[in-house]
């Protein structure tokens, strides 16, 4: 994607079922899930890589022995850096201590990490948010074992003023107004009243305190607590913890919005952000891994037995097709699949635009991760001149000659690899002059490329505010010399604000909310805006169920080709000689590539849940009341 845009989280959950000494005799290391944890990390860093953190705990330790560990990281580097904490930890408790060496039973009393349980966590800081407080997993400290929590997750809440005023209302004190210690509390409320009404049960039983610990443990229905915490959650979410003494979850939004796997055999249970990071990780089959159904939780006591519980009933399946265009690997075997389709998909609209002259068009993507929706607009392209090729010879027939023969034959789609990502460029200068030129040298160009005359298609991700290509891409591409330049954009246009964990919080920071509010002007129909406006104001207090997204009016009076002919002019600049045009991937054709994943919210307004009307309404009115800052 040209644009920089930024998800938030990604998770890995790992559960040893084996005891520690199983893994050393095996794999010849008791650290073997800390290894796995980093290479999990690694595997998902393309979800996050602004913060990491790292949560582990000891099955069954005695009173007085440390059995919670966690560290977190904003550095350069964070994974790297937590890892290397680690090690270091590991390195210097067994130099200062060579009988640790291969005693297990020593390195898990004394060497912190090493555990049983084991949460990882990569995130982007949104909003400026990226101070170490601010990175997963959080942790909720209690000196009842059970009461311990610590939670990560991969998910936004809509109504965090909601959920705040609950809690104030069941007599907590939250420390702020943020939906990772607004959720953490919610569960841990739920968790304290459990542990507290299952202690007075087995009070009445006959047992002692000490007694009771391992029964609470035995007992705790933690599905329970999240189907009490969760009842009110507006939002998207894979939500993961982990109890002091040793239950864990993963806990999946109704709508399926973020994603969720898990594998499980008798050595392991691992639950990840991304299907392939298992995959690679454990080394094991794709039909293997399971995902988690919407709603639901996967759960694994402390005795590690694991099941998976509905916990809230799921609505209609809106898995957001965004992580499928762009963010989740694209290792994956059906997200591979799904973006060739992609790019085969808008091959037509790119014949028409270059009016089926392949023999003068070069095609190309702009790097990295739209390479292989590339493959599938180029894989069309030789399909369409295969069948072009077919008809030619069939036409002359057995009278055709070697050289009319070869002629034919010799024209194929021309591929070249024009754009060319460089190592990215810190915008060190304060000044916004200085900062352009800057950006403007991200990309550079394979000269000789393109033939003067040529027209070039050049196919993205998505545009989405298109920054990058007005000030940076479209200048270097016109200095090919080009006839005409073709952006293709293997998503539709991003009209909406996402609520959910994608940093895209402004109308107006999208290419195509600018273009439709310049057609507005265009054609004195301001007054469509205004009445947006006064609607939305309309509906601030009305509850979320009753709220309708009115943004919608906002593009009705244009055709998806007149906003996108309008992206084009608004992109281009004076200097560029080429004819410019845009072109973005039809709804029914994303559909269509990503059936299982229709959560289209950015490009419809089809929110999964109530709170997403709210929030793109907010949006509309702090554009039009001029107020930079996000909507929830």
């Amino acid at each position: 994607m040209s644009d920089a845009i930024k998800h938030e989280c990604g998770i890995s959950l790992i559960r040893l079922l084996k005891p520690l000494e199983y893994y050393q005799e095996k794999y010849g290391t008791a650290f073997y899930g800390v290894n796995k944890m980093y290479l999990m990390m690694e595997k998902q860093h393309n979800r996050g890589q602004d913060g990491a953190g790292f949560a582990s705990i000891k099955l069954d330790m005695k009173a007085g022995e440390r059995y919670m560990s966690r560290v977190r990281s904003i550095a350069q580097q964070p994974i790297q850096d937590i890892f290397a904490q680690i090690n270091d930890r590991v390195n210097s408790a067994i130099k200062e201590n060579p009988e640790y060496e291969n005693n297990v039973a020593l390195q898990k009393k004394h060497i912190p990490y090493i555990g049983e349980v084991l949460l990882g966590h990569v995130r982007y800081g949104t909003f400026g948010k990226n101070s170490i407080e601010s990175v997963h997993p959080f942790l909720r400290q209690n000196n009842w074992m059970h009461r311990n929590l610590i939670v990560a997750g991969n998910f936004n809440m809509t109504n965090v003023d909601e959920l705040f005023d609950n809690l104030i209302q069941i007599g907590q004190h939250p420390k702020e107004m943020a939906d990772t210690v607004t959720v953490m509390e919610k569960i841990g409320h739920f968790l304290d009243d459990a542990v507290a009404k299952l202690y007075k049960e087995i009070k009445k039983e006959g047992f002692n305190k000490q007694e009771a610990s391992p029964l609470i443990a035995e007992r705790l229905n933690v599905a329970k607590i999240l189907r009490r915490a969760a009842k009110n959650w507006d939002g998207g979410y894979t939500m993961a913890g982990l109890l002091g003494h040793g239950d864990a979850f993963v806990l999946r939004d109704p709508a399926g919005i973020r994603p969720a796997y898990y594998y499980k055999d008798d050595e392991v249970v691992v639950v990840a952000s991304e299907r392939p990071a298992i995959q690679t990780v454990f080394n094991i089959q794709f039909e293997d891994i399971k995902e988690l159904d919407p709603g639901h939780a996967i759960l694994v006591k402390k005795n590690g037995k694991t099941i998976i519980k509905e916990i809230l009933e799921p609505t209609e399946r809106k898995a957001c097709s965004f992580e499928r265009i762009y963010f989740s690997r694209g290792s994956d075997k059906e997200i591979y699949q799904e973006r060739k389709e992609l790019g085969k998909l808008i091959f037509p609209q790119i014949l028409e635009c270059i009016d089926e002259d392949i023999k003068n068009t070069v095609f190309s993507y702009i790097p990295n991760t739209a390479e292989t929706s590339f493959y599938g607009m180029v894989k069309e392209a030789q399909n369409y001149m295969n069948k072009k090729k077919e008809e030619q010879i069939l036409s002359i027939g057995s009278k055709i000659t070697k050289e009319e023969l070869h002629e034919i034959l010799d024209v194929r789609p021309r591929i070249e690899k024009v754009a060319i990502k460089d190592a990215k460029l810190r915008t060190f200068i304060a000044q916004d002059s200085g900062r352009d030129d800057l950006v403007a040298h991200v990309y550079d160009i394979s000269y000789g490329s393109v033939k003067k005359g040529d027209n070039l298609v050049i196919i993205d991700d998505s545009i989405v505010r298109g920054t990058t290509l007005k000030k940076s891409i479209l200048k270097i591409l016109d200095r090919l010399h080009p006839k005409k330049i073709v952006v293709v954009s293997s998503a539709p246009q991003i009209r909406y604000p996402d609520c959910y964990g994608i940093d895209m919080a402004k109308l107006e920071d999208f290419i195509a909310f600018r273009a439709a509010l310049e057609l507005h002007k265009d054609r004195n129909t301001m007054h469509i805006v205004d009445d947006i406006y006064q609607k939305c104001l309309l509906q601030v207090n009305s509850h979320d169920k009753d709220v309708i997204n009115y943004v919608k009016e906002f593009y009705l009076p244009f055709t998806a080709t007149e906003i996108s002919d309008k992206i084009g002019i608004l992109l281009s600049s004076p200097e560029i000689n080429a004819e410019v045009q845009i072109i973005y991937q039809t709804i029914s054709n994303l559909h269509q590539a990503c059936p299982q994943n229709l959560g289209d919210w950015y490009f419809t307004g089809e929110y999964p849940t109530p709170g997403g009307n709210r929030v793109v309404n907010r949006a509309f009115i702090n554009f039009y009341e001029g107020k930079n800052e996000r909507a929830y």
